[in-house]
């Protein structure tokens, strides 16, 4: 398995130099800020998305609310999770990184050493915009179209094959989702008691101030027939 795409007449090796090709060209200061945003930059994009995500959630409140924050705890554990699972495919593969066998990238992240596949930034970055797909579909596309940029900024980098990163967003799709029927169903309830405490429920939902006293934000809920009447008479 060491030697899976070893070969620059493949499409692999070739779209590696196309998408390289872009850094080599572009001027130093803007590759030094893809290496930033490649690295670290869109991580911590994507975690700030989930924080987002779970304020919207909370200020929306309603009895989808502790389900909804279940989901969010469960993006970034999906995350972990694909992680663990790509270290014995990692060891199973065998793949060296791109510059240790094709000359002429321009490598913009140094230090690189260990196995190729698969990637674990595009694997990270999947399996938390799918896990925020579960949880609200609008800030899930968001996150999702950050994981598609950064499987491409890693092979702009020179540090992985377009495969590498392919296969880390098949990983991670597939931890969040096949694994998110047990996560909900174990996390939910979680969230659920945690709505019920006095001082943590405001972790799922927002509390209004009424009295001098703080109370969840009770949902919203037709009144019965005639209830109007009632009052008047008493």
């Amino acid at each position: 398995m060491a030697g899976l795409a070893q070969s620059g007449s493949n499409p692999d090796v070739e779209l590696l130099y196309d998408i390289n090709g872009l850094a080599k060209d572009a001027p130093s200061w803007f590759d030094r800020i893809m290496e930033f945003v490649g690295e670290y930059g869109l991580l911590l994009a994507m975690v700030l998305l989930v924080v987002w995500c779970w304020w919207s959630v909370r200020r929306r409140g309603g009895e989808e609310a502790a389900s909804s924050v279940a989901a969010l705890v469960w993006a970034p554990l999906a995350a972990g999770i694909a992680v663990l699972v790509n270290v014995p495919i990692r060891g199973f593969v065998e793949r060296p990184r791109p510059f240790f066998s094709h000359e002429g990238l321009d490598v913009l992240v140094s230090g690189k050493t260990d196995f190729s596949f698969v990637s674990d930034h595009a694997t990270i970055t999947m399996a938390m915009g799918v896990g925020l797909f579960v949880a609200h579909r609008k800030f899930g596309l968001a996150g999702i179209g950050l994981a598609l940029l950064e499987g491409f900024l890693r092979v702009y980098m020179g540090v992985h094959y377009p495969t590498d990163v392919i296969g880390g967003f098949a990983l991670g799709t597939a931890v969040a989702l096949l694994l998110s029927p047990l996560a909900m169903a174990l996390l939910t309830p979680v969230m659920k008691a945690v709505e019920r405490s006095p001082r943590a429920g405001r972790l799922i939902r927002r509390r209004s101030s009424a009295g001098g006293q703080e109370t969840l934000i009770p949902d919203t809920r037709t009144e019965p027939a005639g209830s109007e009447e009632r009052d008047l008479a008493a």
